[in-house]
Parts: C-alpha cells; structure tokens; sequence
C-alpha cells in the first residue's frame, strides 16, 4: 500500500513530492488562465478541485500520479508532473506544467524525465504516451527531448491531440 506523503524524487535542482493543500491555490490559477487550454480549460474552481483530487487519488487507485515540482534550492513549487490513468486516459499518460514565470527553464523536461525513469524502473510500464494539444509547442519540445516520438496510431481521447510515446531505455 502506498503510505501518504512518502513519495519524493530527487534530481539535480528539483525535488519531485507529493501534493499538498497549500499547493492548490496556483494550481487552480493555472487551471483558470489560458495556459489550461491544451488541458481542456480554463476550469473553474469545482473542476480544478476535482482536476486536483484526482491527482492525488491516482496514487490510492494505481500506484502512481502526480508530483510538485519544488525547485530544491528555495523549496518554491514551479509546477507538476505525473503520471494520469482512469477512464479520462486510454493509456498511461506522462503529463507536466510549469507556472508562466518559472517556463523555459528546463524544470518540465528534469522532473518528466525522473517521473519517466521512475515509472519505468518501478512500475515496469512498456511505455507511456504523452497527449498535447495541436499548437503547444513548448511540450512538443519537452516531449521530443525527453526521446518520445510521435505515435500516430494511438487512442486518445481527444481526437485532436497529438501523441508521443515514450520507450524505456
């Protein structure tokens, strides 16, 4: 069983940790600005609690979810990163954001790639896909650095999405 609280991933300037209430109050602002498009928004605050809930459940129902990003020198949170299933998710999604101020960093790309080791060192997935909404460049980008290609056969739920898959290594 997976004991609350207790995940943590450490990379060279962030510490990937399990969300916390403090936490929400950004996660909802970025859920109700432009920035949540390419994740179906804006959302208002019912949905972005729901939104945020469900990333912490995941870890209950499957082993897995979301983490904060929280750069390691200052303990500020830039973001997050996880792991999505459920029936909203035909496969194993790797998914990421960054808040706007703290964007073009880098930040997305390490904490991706430590959830990806992670995932595939601890839950033996055979791969894990990225969905990212036509436009979003910047995830595009952090996709095809983290090595992911383009799959052009696989099932989405929004058939407008573009989908990387992600191989282990």
């Amino acid at each position: 069983m997976f004991e609350t609280g207790a995940m943590t991933i450490q990379t060279e300037r962030l510490r990937l940790r399990m969300p916390e209430i403090g936490d929400f109050a950004a996660y909802a602002q970025l859920m109700a600005s432009p920035r949540s498009a390419g994740m179906g928004g804006p959302f208002d605050l019912r949905a972005a609690w729901g939104m945020f809930c469900h990333d912490v459940a995941l870890w209950q129902l499957f082993g897995h979810g979301a983490l904060m990003i929280e750069l390691d020198e200052t303990g500020e949170c830039v973001g997050q990163v996880g792991i999505n299933h459920g029936p909203l998710f035909p496969e194993k999604e790797l998914g990421w954001f960054v808040y706007a101020e703290y964007a073009g960093k880098g930040y997305a790309t390490e904490a991706a790639s430590a959830l990806r080791d992670w995932a595939f060192a601890a839950l033996k997935l055979p791969s894990l896909v990225s969905y990212v909404a036509p436009g979003n460049a910047a995830s595009v980008a952090v996709a095809e650095r983290l090595g992911a290609r383009l799959d052009l056969t696989a099932a989405r739920s929004d058939p407008r999405d573009i989908v990387y898959r992600h191989l282990p290594f």
